[in-house]
């Protein structure tokens, strides 16, 4: 257990807070406001923000979508260039705070975008950024990971630095009583697999971040048992909730998984997939393929977040459970948006992952494009 952990993200917490915008950016900054299809014109957000932004320099660009493809970021960060911004905030979920991580970075780059996601540029400097979140899941609003699509090649790319860590982050979850039911279950389910891919690897004695991690998984599930009650105080255990699971704290000194986000990611790119449903997808395909090594933290998941008693198929019962739990949302466990032509979109997901380099994933890197195969097998309809 050797690691080094900071996170610099100021958050503000809890109702009326998005009024705080006003203290968290400079009066002398030029600010780009960034967000997604205009439901935060219908619920009131953006009269907060624009309230809160009164006698600042700002403009804004709209229209980024689920799955940020830079064929529409890079439209801001022509705008960043010419109109020299000097902070960019993001104003919706983790697709808008991902594209504007992607953004900020690019902005002060150069050359092509696309070389941030595919590594050809390392991301060391980028303009400052801060979040008003509006959809609880991806934890983007406080930690330095971001993914974005390219529309024309239909891939979908991760890239990390800490250059594009938010300043700030204002989270209050009233902004969730307008969200479609649709997008709630899927932050749900995508704060639920990001635990899960720092939790489901073997057991290394990190009585902490096992702890932390089980905490947010009961959270979770406890939620998804009450989905039909949201009230004031569901609404901000999800928000919570899901920021925890991926700010870095639970990762901290243990081994990660993070192969359903590679392969769902793809299922994501090629079929338009959901991502929080591409990975309720992948993932139970996945942990069967992997069940030895994998078998003990099934079992000590079985006991202490599902309550189940142990047996000899205890590790079984919990894919069984999770699978359940997904159901219990309405969310599928298996691909059915490829067509009739199983092999062939399984033929099509493997090329992707080959291209990609995703030939070792997994926590022992153990998940070859053989297993991945398998996995898809079962995850395919």
């Amino acid at each position: 257990m050797k690691f080094s952990y900071v996170n610099p993200t100021l958050i503000q917490f809890g109702q009326q807070q998005i009024a705080s915008l006003t203290d968290l950016i400079g009066k002398d900054q030029k600010v780009l406001v960034v967000y997604g299809g205009g439901s935060i014109k219908s619920n009131g957000v953006y009269d907060q923000v624009a309230a809160a932004l009164e006698g600042f320099d700002w403009l804004e660009f709209s229209g980024v979508g689920a799955n940020p493809t830079i064929e529409v970021l890079d439209q801001a960060v022509e705008i960043c260039k010419q109109q020299d911004v000097d902070f960019v905030l993001g104003v919706g979920g983790g697709s808008v705070i991902d594209g504007v991580k992607y953004i900020a970075a690019s902005a002060v780059y150069d050359g092509e975008g696309w070389d941030i996601p595919t590594g050809k540029h390392k991301v060391t400097s980028a303009l400052p950024i801060g979040a008003v979140l509006t959809l609880p899941a991806t934890g983007s609003e406080s930690n330095q990971g971001s993914v974005v699509s390219k529309a024309a090649t239909k891939q979908k790319l991760p890239f990390m630095s800490p250059a594009v860590q938010p300043k700030f982050a204002i989270m209050d979850p009233d902004v969730m009583k307008t969200l479609p039911q649709r997008q709630l279950v899927n932050g749900l389910v995508d704060a639920w697999v990001h635990t899960c891919e720092q939790y489901l690897t073997f057991p290394e004695g990190a009585l902490v971040q096992d702890g932390y991690a089980e905490a947010l998984l009961k959270a979770l599930k406890t939620l998804g048992d009450n989905f039909a009650n949201q009230d004031d105080a569901w609404r901000a255990n999800l928000m919570w909730a899901a920021n925890q699971a991926l700010n870095g704290l639970i990762g901290s000194g243990v081994s990660q998984d993070w192969a359903t986000h590679m392969i769902g990611h793809e299922l994501t790119a090629a079929y338009g997939v959901d991502h929080a449903r591409s990975l309720a997808i992948v993932q139970p395909s996945l942990l069967r393929n992997q069940f030895a090594v994998k078998k003990a933290k099934l079992e000590q998941m079985g006991k202490n977040v599902f309550g189940l008693a142990q047996s000899d198929d205890l590790a079984e019962q919990t894919i069984q459970a999770i699978e359940a739990f997904y159901h219990s949302l309405d969310v599928a466990t298996q691909l059915t948006e490829h067509g009739d032509d199983k092999a062939a979109a399984i033929d099509n997901i493997i090329g992707k992952l080959e291209a990609h380099g995703m030939v070792a994933l997994g926590e022992n890197q153990a998940i070859t494009l053989k297993e991945s195969r398998e996995i898809l097998q079962q995850a395919v309809a």
